[in-house]
């Protein structure tokens, strides 16, 4: 009888401890997530921020340039209609999407404003009065900077996203994860020249490079 209760002593020993393992894993695990999801979702706040500074600048842009004279009036309005087009994509600023559909729908927007941006400072090339223009030139700096920042925090963004998901997918984390509902996000994709900002340099005055000179046949 007690050899019987030493072995079921035994093994209730080594049935606790298991226990106490697999709490301390899953808790370990449970609390990595959070720490890695907490992360998304500040990137997400940043991306957030840097948009919104680029939008705040695109009112006084406009204004300014809309001083030049004749300046073409259907640029303005495209990047006005871009801008009120992102306005009208609601996403939470603190927490990052968690549908691929609804990150897609706000790059879109974002993609359509920058593209409209860079139409626009194509055309102001042509106006060299602005040049002289300490509003324009100061506003000017702020987008060039703002859109550097756009790219770093996009950039951080998808890193912090790989880390979180890397995590989520992994065995056993993935067991985990599972049961928490803990899933995958999404994350920026990468479009035909989004390696680098649009350009915002505005070379008024400088000559353009004569074309290379081609032998003689």
């Amino acid at each position: 009888m007690n050899k019987f209760a030493l072995g079921c002593g035994v093994v209730l020993a080594i049935l606790l401890f298991i226990l106490v393992v697999a709490a301390l894993a899953i808790g370990g695990s449970y609390n990595r997530l959070v720490r890695l999801q907490q992360a998304v979702d500040q990137s997400w706040a940043q991306v957030q921020n840097v948009y919104q500074r680029r939008a705040d600048l695109i009112p006084n842009l406009v204004n300014t340039v809309s001083g030049a004279a004749n300046f073409e009036k259907s640029t303005l309005t495209e990047v006005t209609n871009a801008r009120a087009s992102v306005g009208r994509v609601q996403l939470d600023p603190n927490k990052a999407p968690t549908d691929a559909a609804q990150l897609e729908q706000f790059q879109a927007a974002q993609g359509q404003l920058s593209n409209a941006l860079s139409r626009l400072l194509v055309v102001v090339e042509r106006y060299p009065e602005l040049k002289a223009n300490q509003s324009f030139l100061s506003l000017q700096a702020q987008l060039e900077g703002t859109e550097n920042r756009i790219s770093v925090e996009r950039g951080n963004f998808n890193s912090a996203v790989q880390n979180y998901n890397v995590a989520v997918r992994s065995f056993p984390t993935n067991l985990i994860a599972g049961m928490l509902g803990f899933a995958p996000r999404p994350f920026f994709t990468a479009r035909e020249g989004a390696e680098r900002p649009p350009p915002v340099q505005f070379n008024f005055g400088t000559p353009a490079p004569a074309p290379a000179a081609t032998a003689a046949p």
